[in-house]
């Protein structure tokens, strides 16, 4: 492809990003390359300006347009990191900019986006998802005049992110193994594809989706740009329904391997990084790590880089991210059990089917009259999962009958 990205080109955004992106750290990590047996390095890109890699390529691709582009103004679609990589860059080269994001963004990424474009950047919270709201920002462009730019599919964006590979061979002075690196719609991959690819050839490229929107994964094994029909879009900076084609054509070639990560199991390395490394991150930015269960063998002895993507997490989701958790863990589960409607089926629960270190950690009830059961909504979370068939058994035994509610989660979804 003519416009496909070029060393050269990311080269050249190393030098137009001087004094605007952050030169993150690619820090050693002890704790995780105890846990594997490795040398595990983090590149550090939620200590970015905007707290992501994205304004890298935003800023790399606004400061290239014309003055008559730069004068009818840009326009954006973004789930949250990018609008707030476009916004800083209008701030900062005086461009008037519109951004349309979903309206499920997270209220902290749309304040962010306020903060950085000020009085030069206009907010239009529009549909439910990433795609809805590129095809709003698509329209504006088609009525306006403005220069569209795309979060991932444009060599200048793509070469802007490449620019995170220099720093990362710069930083290790040994090969590089493996770099495990996060997907949305591809455009960082494909940067890095492009720099690894000659600067560190040896390294395996890894790379990771969500395992509610594999847009890439499923492209690639497809063979053409498939757009997905349905999506989680809890990774909200990972979840598309399609990749870019410039970053298909490139990722399909470059990449080592996808692997799909669950969501579940990004939410317990979200939590175990708060908690052990004292580091914020949001569900994208947590991709690379949550993937290195998956690989702990191949990985042993080996020196692996994992793209830390960005840290704009709201902290409202907390109690989403540690229910998540816990389900994947397999210690939090639900039921609907139908209870004797007599003094003492409570007490009786408690004592004779939960374990001693088990806890009811939800429970709905409302007492039917002239029935012998009433149901009853429950959640318990175990002292370790392994205690799931005795709590079955128990049930069983003791005469509650129940549904298991965690193999049903569009059900589940609704009632918690």
């Amino acid at each position: 492809m003519s416009n496909k990205p070029k060393l050269e080109g990311i080269l050249k955004a190393h030098i137009s990003l001087s004094g605007v992106a952050e030169r993150t750290p690619t820090s050693f990590n002890l704790n995780f390359s105890d846990r594997y047996e490795s040398k595990v390095y983090f590149k550090r890109e939620d200590l970015q300006v905007v707290r992501s890699y994205k304004l890298r390529g935003a800023y790399n691709k606004v400061s290239s347009l014309s003055d008559k582009e730069k004068e009818h103004g840009i326009v954006c679609a973004s789930a949250g990191n990018h609008a707030q990589g476009v916004a800083y860059s209008c701030k900062k080269l005086g461009i008037k900019g519109t951004v349309f994001m979903p309206s499920v963004t997270p209220k902290q990424k749309i304040n962010q986006v306020r903060m950085f474009g000020k009085d030069m950047v206009d907010i239009v919270l529009t549909g439910d998802t990433f795609d809805d709201a590129y095809t709003e920002a698509r329209a504006f462009e088609d009525k306006h005049g403005a220069t569209f730019v795309h979060p991932f599919d444009d060599t200048k964006i793509i070469e802007g992110q490449g620019t995170v590979a220099l720093e990362i061979v710069t930083d290790i002075d040994q090969q590089i193994d493996y770099l495990f690196v996060p997907i949305g719609g591809g455009g960082l991959a494909s940067g890095l594809i492009t720099a690894f690819k000659q600067l560190s050839p040896d390294t395996k490229i890894i790379g990771l989706e969500p395992e509610g929107a594999p847009a890439m994964k499923r492209s690639i094994e497809e063979g053409k740009n498939v757009t997905l029909d349905e999506i989680d879009t809890f990774v909200d900076g990972a979840a598309v329904r399609a990749v870019g084609k410039l970053p298909l054509e490139i990722c399909k070639d470059g990449l080592d391997e996808i692997k799909l990560v669950p969501e579940g199991k990004i939410c317990t390395t979200i939590l175990q990084l708060y908690n052990q490394e004292a580091i914020v991150v949001e569900p994208a930015g947590a991709l690379s790590l949550a993937a290195l269960d998956f690989y702990k063998d191949e990985i042993k002895g080996k020196t692996v880089v994992c793209i830390v993507s960005g840290s704009n997490n709201d902290i409202t989701r907390t109690e989403e991210i540690k229910e998540r958790s816990l389900l994947y863990e397999g210690v939090k589960h639900y039921f609907m059990v139908r209870f004797p409607q007599r003094v003492g089926a409570l007490k009786e629960f408690v004592s004779d089917v939960l374990g001693p270190e088990d806890d009811i950690v939800h429970f709905e009830y409302s007492k039917k009259h002239n029935r012998e059961n009433g149901p009853v909504f429950i959640g318990v979370e175990l002292h370790d999962k392994e205690s799931l068939n005795t709590l079955f058994e128990n049930m069983t035994k003791n005469n509650f009958p129940y549904e298991y509610l965690n193999e049903k989660p569009d059900l589940l979804q609704y009632l918690i």
